[in-house]
């Protein structure tokens, strides 16, 4: 338990300081993402996702990672409500989740009321949890089913408790796909979409 503790703490730190490298602890240069005036983090984001991906199912090809350690989770339509009301606190505010807590650990100060907002946020979801489920059950109906599970993955990936949508194709041919587009797209993206008002 304590290895797992301080493992999570390496990590999480790792992690934190690699935000802020990329400067994604910058509010001003989140705001400048979404507002496709400053592309800097798209790119740095499409790279991350295409290159872990392919580590990853790299890792899972040769057995260096066990199938047994993917976790898939579920996929509703709550989750795609929720991503919708996560969206506009992550342009209003200019921060996400990860980001916050990065930009709080270099000094940024704002970054306090996004981490209070985000607590409270999730102290309402949990009282109106079972309001939601008995009046807006439409929010738990999965997007995607298969045998009877809503954590399905995109391919296969060796744990057979996720179902594949494109079965009998091996994960690392999807991943290898998704990692060449992600990584091309990042490459060749422009550095910025609009101009500055």
């Amino acid at each position: 338990m304590i290895k797992q503790i301080v493992l999570g703490l390496l990590l999480g730190g790792a992690f934190g300081y690699v935000l802020h490298k990329v400067q994604a602890t910058d509010p001003n240069k989140i705001v400048g993402f979404l507002r496709l005036t400053d592309m800097h983090l798209a790119k740095v984001i499409l790279f991350a996702i295409g290159f872990s991906s392919l580590l990853l199912f790299i890792g899972l090809a040769i057995g260096l990672i066990p199938p047994t350690h993917i976790h898939v989770k579920p996929s509703y339509i709550g989750v795609i409500v929720g991503g919708a009301i996560f969206g506009i606190g992550f342009g209003l505010g200019g921060y996400c989740p990860g980001t916050t807590i990065a930009a709080w650990g270099a000094g940024r100060r704002d970054s306090i009321f996004m981490v209070l907002g985000g607590l409270v946020g999730a102290w309402v979801f949990v009282l109106s949890y079972g309001w939601l489920k008995a009046h807006m059950p439409w929010l738990f109906e999965p997007v995607v089913e298969i045998n009877g599970t809503a954590a399905v993955a995109l391919a296969e990936t060796g744990n057979p408790k996720y179902p594949a949508i494109i079965d009998g194709v091996p994960g690392i041919v999807v991943a290898g796909i998704i990692a060449v587009i992600f990584m091309a797209a990042a490459w060749l993206m422009p550095d910025r979409i609009r101009k500055i008002d």
